[in-house]
């Protein structure tokens, strides 16, 4: 399992791309819109901009907004973006081993999804926007989607999938507040992190965002 490269600034690098190479129209998109994750996930749609996602991505403000016309868009883009890859990644879960480890191996693939700097925050921040005409549908029919995962395809009963889901924005919150900061120094929430992370806790206290972190 490899630990996503961050930039001085602490922007995501993708190391799967030659530097060297002219990217491709498709490659630039998923570079803004990994930039765009890391970004909206700290900074919430309201307090990010087109400029720092462009500056994050190491492009233009005119180009961010000539692929995709608007922050909403682009906020819209990163949602399915990040959908998207949390649902392919239950699902390859799904496909490996046996049932008796399955809900075990969900719950890992939620936790390697951190490796995606913001994925967690930019749909917390999706969830709170419903009351807006665009998102909030948008944010609705994603947070549907994950229940739906959860009751067809693994064949959850609605209260094992209500834990699930509890837990992940447990996991949220905690990224979204920056915890780990006190990790170590404040007992309650050392206990906290070690009860949500009993196996991936080292792993984990590598990858998530420090409150002296942009991103």
């Amino acid at each position: 399992m490899s630990i996503q490269r961050l930039d001085g600034e602490g922007v995501p690098v993708d190391t799967a791309v030659d530097p060297a190479r002219r990217l491709t129209s498709d490659e630039r998109r998923q570079q803004i819109l990994r930039a765009a994750t890391a970004v909206f996930g700290a900074r919430g749609y309201e307090g990010a901009t087109t400029d720092e996602v462009a500056r994050a991505a190491g492009v233009s403000q005119p180009y961010v907004v000539r692929l995709f016309g608007s922050k909403e868009n682009l906020f819209l883009a990163t949602i399915e973006d990040a959908l998207v890859r949390l649902i392919a990644g239950f699902r390859a879960a799904l496909a490996e081993g046996d049932d008796e480890t399955l809900r075990k191996r969900i719950g890992q693939a939620y936790v390697d999804l951190l490796e995606v700097r913001g994925l967690h925050q930019t749909l917390a921040h999706a969830y709170l926007l419903g009351s807006h005409p665009m998102i909030g549908p948008a944010a609705r029919r994603g947070f549907t989607a994950v229940w739906r995962f959860f009751r067809d395809e693994v064949g959850m009963d609605a209260d094992e999938a209500r834990a699930f889901m509890a837990e992940g924005m447990l996991i949220s919150t905690m990224i979204g507040l920056r915890l780990v900061d006190d990790y170590g120094s404040d007992p309650q929430i050392t206990e906290l992190f070690r009860a949500c992370f009993p196996t991936e806790l080292p792993h984990v206290l590598e990858l998530v965002p420090r409150g002296d972190e942009r991103w």
